[in-house]
């Protein structure tokens, strides 16, 4: 699952000139599906929205990235975005194949919505139309926005010049230039 989150004063969805979702202060979720994606991937995305430092302590609004949307009692929206799947590194025209097809992507996107409104509290979690065309509305504050991918590497700069760290799934690899791979940390 990927997700793009923006941190918002205010953002809407509108489908058929009808506003059908509208939040303050929050997150404003795009919601991508792929076609393996799982139950463990739900767990996975969800609890990092939910812990993900974007705000300011609300005691001292010049402590950045003290808080999460937990914390601030922000409202979140989220709008299932198939195309943040997409595939665009050959040709011009982006390729949906890895993307989960409707019909399941619903089941795993409703509880996916539902897993967020569990953990945190019902009322404060919005979403809207699965399917329909939608025009999305927000104010980016900051502007603050990040992605994440439940099974996406991190890249990390090791300090060695000719490596890279990666990190996947909680699992820490080093490879140097000559492609060994080295578990030791």
């Amino acid at each position: 699952m990927r997700a793009v989150i923006q941190r918002v004063s205010s953002a809407s969805v509108t489908v058929d000139n009808e506003v059908v979702s509208r939040i303050s202060k929050g997150l404003m979720v795009l919601v991508g599906i792929g076609l393996d994606d799982t139950d463990t991937d739900i767990v996975t995305l969800s609890s990092k929205i939910l812990s993900l430092r974007a705000f300011s302590d609300p005691s001292n609004e010049e402590n950045s990235w003290k808080a999460s949307v937990k914390d601030v009692d922000g409202d979140i929206l989220c709008v299932s975005q198939f195309t943040l799947m997409a595939n665009t590194t050959k040709g011009n025209k982006p390729d949906f194949h890895r993307a989960m097809s409707a019909d399941a992507s619903r089941q795993l996107y409703s509880s996916f919505l539902e897993k967020l409104r569990k953990d945190y509290k019902r009322e404060k979690v919005q979403d809207g139309r699965f399917g329909a065309m939608m025009s999305v509305s927000l104010t980016n504050e900051g502007p603050v926005t990040f992605t994440l991918d439940s099974r996406k590497f991190e890249y990390i700069d090791g300090g060695k010049g000719n490596s890279n760290v990666t990190k996947q799934k909680d699992v820490e690899v080093r490879r140097d230039i000559s492609g060994t791979t080295n578990e030791e940390f």
